[in-house]
């Protein structure tokens, strides 16, 4: 299915605009040596970047691919971690005596030293979706605007899309730094945007779960967008929901 022009937009960033997963992969290895000696190295590999992107559509923030690696690395199989992450990633917590504070202090201080020293490899390890650049162009064109919605800090969105040519104003990303839920921004744009119909692409279903939940949110046409950090399990329970499949080619055009 293709979106109609009508539509406010509001765009998830990670999974939906941009590939992050081989940078959150490389970041979070390279932030795990300081925890666990034994997994130095620049890069982790490649067996382990492919079992982290298919673990991928469970992780909300970055700091837990710290954690997702070192299960990987330990033998912890693909299988388990997508059905029982919560578990594992409690116990991990435990069984090391660490506290996501602590995660999330290494993990931002890795990326911003990568960032720093060599922003044009942590651009590259960041790709936009085919045919996306393009299509977000064009939006800009729109008679509406269009909003990005991320868990993203939004210094790093803005420095992705400007490399990529996309030009787009700071104040319409909500990220991390925002300390509000998805749907707490949803509902706040509403009231910006009354009369307007909302049109949410997400890649992460839990996402989506949530907003179907939120009574003042009913009105909102859910998207999930097939080319992101989502499972065929996923993409097959939405059947039975208001939730449109979305292709990344349908998007595009």
């Amino acid at each position: 299915m293709s979106l109609q022009p009508a539509y406010l937009y509001l765009l998830d960033f990670d999974g939906v605009i941009c590939d992050s997963a081989i940078e959150t992969a490389v970041t979070g290895w390279r932030a795990a040596a300081n925890f666990w000696p034994e997994m130095a190295g620049n890069m982790p590999s490649d067996t382990l970047i492919d079992q982290f992107r298919q673990v991928r559509p469970v992780l909300e923030t970055g700091y837990e691919s710290i954690l997702i690696l070192r299960a990987l690395s330990s033998g912890i199989t693909v299988e388990t971690l997508l059905s029982d992450f919560a578990g594992q990633m409690t116990n991990l917590l435990t069984q090391y005596d660490l506290s996501p504070a602590d995660l999330k202090i290494q993990f931002a201080a890795v990326r911003d030293y990568w960032i720093e020293t060599d922003l044009d490899s942590w651009i590259e390890m960041n790709p936009l979706f085919d045919g996306i650049p393009d299509h977000l162009r064009r939006l800009n064109q729109a008679t509406l605007p269009w909003y990005i919605i991320t868990t993203k800090q939004e210094r790093f969105v803005s420095r992705i899309l400007e490399a990529n040519n996309v030009p787009f104003p700071a104040d319409r990303i909500f990220g991390l730094d925002r300390n509000k839920s998805k749907t707490q921004v949803l509902t706040e744009l509403q009231v910006e945007h009354p009369n307007v119909l909302f049109g949410f692409v997400e890649d992460r279903l839990p996402t989506l779960h949530n907003v179907i939940a939120d009574p003042a949110l009913q009105s909102v046409a859910l998207f999930l967008a097939d080319w992101g950090y989502n499972t065929e399990q996923d993409r097959a329970s939405i059947a039975q929901l208001p939730i449109t499949r979305l292709s990344l080619a349908n998007f595009t055009q």
